[in-house]
């Protein structure tokens, strides 16, 4: 860019903070503001301009970033100065839904502005550091003009025209985050039994669990070619979970986690497909209900 890019940056919960101290550095102009003053008193020190309202902050930016409570709160502050946004572009990074950032999109529309949706894959922490990525979508040619700033923040990704496809993806990659570590928290109860710490665990699951990740883009291609009886695949049969489960029983934990993957094994092994690979529980995912599996 040939000139310094003014930001704008509303709300400063703990992810806004890291936003802004990521662009500390970067020569942009930045105005905060926060519904609760109080907040920026540090970045004040460091150079940023707090102002009192919202529409001030929009005022002095030609790109406002919303990093808000919930979709409600975007329009709550946004809805009554709207008209301020007209020839700016926005940045959602608030947490919303598919349908709720495609809304968004309408109404960014509607307004005579140009709008992004981002998912932020990153505690707030790894904000401007290794492992940091945001995933965006909306507007293509704002995604580019911009992107100087976004890459302070982390890998820069844009997912296409339709708004809802970060938040879309975002809700994805939480799921299979949030599988794994119920999985994880599953073992260290079992061990727990023999006197071994999580800590422990943890260390032992981390090379354990990254090595089966490169499992994913096998299973992906299975997936992609709806052909579940490729040779090589591990069979629903023998991927049976019910010792496992009953160990856990015998053990005295719960195994939450592990009878809800063992559900949907055996959802496609009575339907039939024992003999095919392990990837087929997608289809109980995707199809559920009672007779899902056997139309599949």
């Amino acid at each position: 860019m040939s000139h310094p890019i003014t930001v704008s940056i509303l709300g400063l919960g703990e992810m806004g903070r890291a936003l802004v101290t990521a662009l500390l550095d970067a020569g942009h102009p930045l105005t905060v503001w926060n519904r609760t003053p109080g907040r920026a008193d540090r970045l004040v020190e460091a150079g940023v301009l707090e102002v009192s309202s919202a529409a001030a902050a929009i005022d002095a930016s030609e790109l406002v970033v919303v990093c808000l409570f919930d979709h409600d709160s975007v329009h709550e502050t946004l809805d009554p100065i709207v008209d301020r946004l007209r020839g700016r572009v926005l940045v959602n990074l608030t947490t919303t839904s598919p349908d709720q950032a495609r809304e968004l999109g309408r109404w960014a529309q509607a307004g005579g502005f140009t709008s992004l949706d981002g998912g932020i894959m990153a505690v707030p922490s790894m904000i401007g550091g290794p492992g940091s990525e945001i995933l965006y979508s909306g507007d293509r040619d704002a995604f580019e003009r911009y992107r100087e700033v976004f890459d302070r923040w982390g890998t820069s990704s844009h997912l296409g025209d339709d708004p809802g496809l970060a938040s879309l993806y975002d809700i994805a990659l939480l799921s299979a985050m949030y599988v794994m570590f119920a999985g994880y928290m599953q073992g260290a109860a079992l061990v727990a039994t023999a006197g071994v710490s999580a800590t422990a665990f943890a260390e032992r699951s981390a090379g354990w669990l990254s090595a089966m990740a490169h499992e994913l883009e096998g299973f992906g291609r299975v997936i992609d070619g709806g052909d579940y009886t490729v040779p090589g695949q591990q069979s629903l049969d023998f991927s049976d979970l019910s010792k496992l489960v009953e160990a856990a029983a015998a053990a005295g934990v719960g195994s939450e986690p592990l009878a809800m993957v063992q559900s949907l094994i055996a959802r496609q092994r009575d339907a039939g497909h024992g003999l095919e690979g392990f990837a087929r529980i997608f289809e109980s995912v995707r199809r559920p209900g009672p007779d899902a599996a056997a139309a599949a």
